[in-house]
């Protein structure tokens, strides 16, 4: 039998390494799937439980093996589907290749069943998208998809209706109008010029009081990035997708910077006078030093996100870790260590504030606690995620990132639902590391329930077989309650912000799962340990406090009013929350140990 396009579509994946295709079958892609069985599963089909998963998964994947992501789905309601991951893929800089199906061509146009203009549909989320419409074309859509994917660190798409997957394939010919393609890709390492190099080291070497920002763009450079604060006496703060960029246990480092963010990383912005940015596109202007305070220097690789977020008088176009390599001769030591010394002062005191802020009573669970036991006994290669919601809030304060630990969340589209989904990947990318999800019990119900179903299925082939699940029980939608008190002076509303009542523990069990339920301050830690010494996936199910305050790094007087305002009118939660905010807030005045 000849090859059809589908058959060539699955071996041209093989030629480009694809291991993995995270995927929900549908009609649109009947072709596909009939080759997928020809091939012997290669690469590997892994279905999801929804395409929005399979996009999630692809996302997962992509972040914690640095190598494309792919996912595939049919057309009409399975292309809709993925596009929730794949804007997330998109916004945090990702690379994923979806592929998508479509009815006959022969259909198309006469408003035929499950058809969707999905090249219109696409065009703002994928960077290259490319409808298939005859055999010789697949080699160089492919490629360039599958290239500018991974160059650009982005979506691109191909659609493929499901009579042309079921054509014989020829090969693009040496002919006018045929376009040839060959497979592979390798990075360009880029750099500044020598003037700019100079300009930028002109402006560092005159600060007094330095402040270096990182993200994630800047994760090959850990060594650099050290080698820089430590001659210029910086302070490194981290923007929450970079928070895996640098270890806590460096006593420079002062965590995440924004509302989330830690208080050593505002008092940092606050008080510096010079900013080097890299590799980060930190969009809060807020919780960066006020303009004309600091002079400010940039590193990027990418020239359309060079310049952004602050008046810097130095934009260094470039890849991080060559460009502070290039810049580290031409920085001068400073002598003067006062401001490093204030700010690991800063630093050692706010990690005495976290310890007390978990040891504060709540009712029945304080969530801060729940995050700073699960800390020291994380595996040094641990790979963690975490959701949307108040879960990313002590996941970015309480998590203290060292050895080979890896960890991210939604940082751009903050969407709900990856956590687990992430995690999923994250073990098909390393079978052979532990993993934990850090999860709302929104996220749980919007889809996380089912991500456990696809993790039962699969855990028995990783190496390692344990994901931890913790979930965050509290009965709200925490975040968007505190949201609604802090900015909009607005109480509790119990219609949208409460929970239905569902037995995580018994679903998890259900789904080959052990599953723990802790209600006792006194058994979080054991109930981590044995999680994370299980023989299989796990899920805790802690019943948290909705009345614990993700407290900012600086409240302005506006949020202390509007809350104000959200208790006066009637907030179902008042003394609760009055009561635990006052409690937690104090633990930043008590005396510090020397």
């Amino acid at each position: 039998m000849a090859d059809t396009v589908a058959d060539y579509l699955l071996r041209r994946l093989r030629t480009w390494g694809v291991e993995h295709v995270f995927a929900y079958p549908g009609d649109g892609i009947n072709g596909i799937l009939a080759a997928w069985e020809r091939a012997d599963n290669d690469p590997r089909f892994i279905q999801a439980r929804h395409e929005e998963l399979a996009a999630f998964e692809a996302v997962g994947y992509a972040k914690f093996s640095g190598e494309v992501g792919v996912c595939a789905a049919t057309g009409g309601p399975g292309a809709i589907h993925l596009l929730n991951g794949l804007y997330d893929a998109k916004l945090d800089h990702v690379p994923v290749v979806a592929l998508v199906g479509q009815q006959a061509s022969t259909s198309l146009g006469g408003a035929y069943q499950q058809e969707v203009d999905l090249s219109s549909l696409y065009k703002d989320v994928a960077e290259y998208v490319q409808f298939v419409s005859t055999p010789q074309q697949l080699p160089n859509a492919l490629d360039r998809a599958m290239r500018t994917s991974f160059a650009r660190r982005t979506v691109t798409a191909l659609i493929i209706p499901n009579d042309v997957q079921e054509m014989t394939y020829s090969p693009p010919t040496h002919a006018f109008k045929m376009v040839p393609s060959s497979v592979g890709i390798s990075e360009a390492v880029t750099t500044p010029g020598e003037a700019d190099l100079e300009r930028a080291a002109e402006v560092l070497n005159a600060g007094e009081r330095v402040a270096i920002m990182v993200g994630q763009g800047a994760r090959k450079a850990a060594g650099e990035v050290t080698a820089v604060a430590d001659v210029l006496g910086a302070g490194v703060a981290k923007a929450l997708l970079g928070k895996d960029v640098l270890p806590d246990d460096l006593p420079w480092v002062t965590g995440a910077a924004g509302l989330l963010g830690t208080r050593p990383s505002w008092e940092l912005m606050r008080d510096c006078d010079t900013l080097l940015m890299v590799g980060a596109s930190f969009p809060y202007s807020q919780f960066l030093p006020e303009f004309e305070q600091a002079r400010a220097v940039q590193i990027d690789i990418d020239p359309t996100m060079i310049g952004m977020r602050y008046p810097f008088e130095v934009n260094l176009l470039g890849d991080a870790r060559a460009t502070l390599s290039a810049l580290l001769p031409r920085l001068r030591r400073k002598q003067d260590r006062a401001w490093r010394e204030k700010v690991e002062s800063g630093v050692r005191d706010w990690w005495e504030v976290m310890e007390r802020r978990a040891g504060v009573e709540a009712e029945p669970l304080n969530p801060e606690r729940v995050f700073h036991e699960l800390s020291p006994q994380l595996p040094d290669d641990a790979i963690i995620t975490a959701d949307s919601g108040s879960a990313a809030n002590w996941y970015a304060r309480h998590l203290r990132v060292r050895g080979r630990m890896r960890c991210s969340l939604s940082g751009t589209l903050a969407t709900m639902g990856p956590g687990a989904p992430y995690a999923t990947g994250a073990k098909f990318a390393h079978p052979d590391r532990p993993v934990i999800a850090l999860v709302g019990d929104g996220a749980m119900q919007m889809n996380g329930i089912n991500e456990l179903i696809t993790i039962g299925q699969h855990w028995r082939e990783w190496q390692d077989p344990r994901v931890v699940v913790g979930v965050l029980n509290n009965g709200d939608l925490n975040q968007v309650t505190w949201e609604m008190r802090a900015l909009n002076g607005a109480p509790q509303f119990l219609p949208s912000q409460r929970l239905p009542e569902f037995d995580y523990a018994e679903f998890a069990r259900s789904a080959g799962f052990r599953s723990i339920r802790v209600a006792d301050p006194g058994s979080v830690a054991d109930a981590w340990a044995e999680a994370l010494s299980s023989d299989r996936p796990c899920l805790i199910d802690f019943v948290t406090d909705p009345a614990v305050p993700p407290i900012p790094p600086q409240a302005d007087w506006s949020q202390v009013e509007s809350m104000a305002e959200a208790m006066l009118k009637g907030d179902p939660d008042a003394w609760s929350v009055v009561t635990e905010g006052v409690k937690s807030k104090a633990q930043e005045f008590l005396p510090r140990r020397r």
